[in-house]
């Protein structure tokens, strides 16, 4: 497997871990009556504030994840993948777990740079799969 594709594989189970983190709380939060139902309103209370951010931080990998693995598959399949490729998968993944924290604790401008940092690693492996 290419070091991308390793990297794809890990940032997905990152996901997983995120889904729990932010899971685990929320329901404790709103309990089962709430996160069992079809949800078809709002809750009755809120989250707190770290919960949410969580919930954010969650989804925002969702969206950063779909641009991370068109590039992860595009060099594996064409064969592109190389050290900077493989370099930037790896940087992606550590944006992407410090971004976890970053978000959970509010830390600003921590978070948008961390944030920056994945998307320019993610930019560098799109362009380098054109070129």
């Amino acid at each position: 497997m290419t070091p991308e594709l390793t990297v794809l594989v890990l940032a997905a189970l990152l996901q997983l871990v995120q889904f729990v983190l932010y899971a685990v709380p929320a329901n404790l939060e709103l309990g089962p009556g709430y996160t069992m139902s079809a949800r078809d309103r709002e809750p009755s209370r809120a989250l707190s504030e770290r919960t949410a951010r969580l919930g954010r931080a969650f989804d925002n990998h969702f969206e950063a994840l779909v641009l991370f693995g068109i590039a992860a598959g595009v060099l594996a399949i064409s064969g592109q993948g190389n050290t900077l490729t493989a370099v930037c998968a790896w940087i992606y993944l550590a944006a992407r777990i410090a971004y976890v924290p970053a978000y959970a604790m509010g830390l600003r401008p921590h978070r948008s740079i961390i944030w920056a940092v994945g998307l320019l690693a993610t930019t560098v492996m799109l362009f380098a799969a054109l070129f």
